[in-house]
């Protein structure tokens, strides 16, 4: 599913119009990625949760040459599921 299936699932199952529809994702959408960007996370009940973690710099290689490079330090979004999806 992407994000035009989820908008067309959500018009259907609330009968909003597919621009109403995409009003809703996007701010839904829009909230989850202003509150990870203030370093909150964000817990859907009965479906998961989302938050920022750190990842360390370490060492890789480029898969081209072999050569090893530096991979820096950065923040990813990391997903947890809850029981009810991880047991699918």
């Amino acid at each position: 599913m992407n994000k035009t299936d989820l908008i067309k699932s959500v018009a259907k199952a609330t009968d909003l119009t597919q621009v109403k529809a995409t009003e809703v994702v996007g701010a839904v959408l829009e909230d989850i990625v202003k509150s990870l960007k203030k370093g909150e996370a964000v817990t859907l009940n009965d479906f998961g949760t989302f938050k920022i973690t750190q990842r360390k710099a370490r060492k890789g290689f480029n898969p081209r040459t072999k050569q090893p490079i530096q991979i820096p330090a950065k923040k990813a979004v990391k997903f947890t599921p809850y029981k009810t999806l991880s047991n699918l």
